[in-house]
């Protein structure tokens, strides 16, 4: 018999990327970066980041286009793509676009930003967690 699977969830900071770019041009100030940091279930079955249309709008994201998103449960949306958006966790972050999703649902953090951030799920400790075998994190290590 084996243990059933437990969901994993991180806490992640969300950033509008066009801010930074704005910020980097002198255009905008630091603080007037629309930001979140929110907890997100982590599922490396999915792909996409998958955001509530309220977090969308709260930060500002841009409307890119629009596609036919799979749910859990096989049922198919229609779903708007926003972005784009620099994921944060711990020394780590990613640029990428999300799925906007109805206000009930929970953020999910899919593959191509886990891939995008080197980041790996610890199955044992239930935990999403800096690749060791990363170069970066070799690097942490020696100093």
């Amino acid at each position: 018999m084996t243990a059933a699977m437990r969901i994993t969830y991180a806490e992640i900071e969300l950033v509008r990327a066009d801010d930074l770019a704005l910020v980097r041009a002198g255009y905008l100030a630091e603080d007037q970066v629309n930001r979140i940091t929110v907890t997100a279930m982590v599922d490396s079955g999915a792909t996409m980041l998958s955001i509530p249309k309220s977090l969308g709008e709260c930060l500002n994201l841009a409307r890119l286009d629009s596609l036919e998103a799979e749910l859990a449960d096989g049922s198919t949306i229609q779903a708007d793509v926003v972005g784009p958006i620099e994921i944060r966790f711990k020394n780590r972050k990613t640029i990428a676009n999300a799925l906007l999703m109805p206000d009930n649902t929970d953020i999910l953090l899919g593959a191509i930003p886990m891939q995008g951030m080197d980041v790996l799920i610890d199955p044992k400790r239930e935990q999403l967690i800096v690749n060791p075998e990363s170069p970066d994190h070799a690097r942490m290590l020696l100093k």
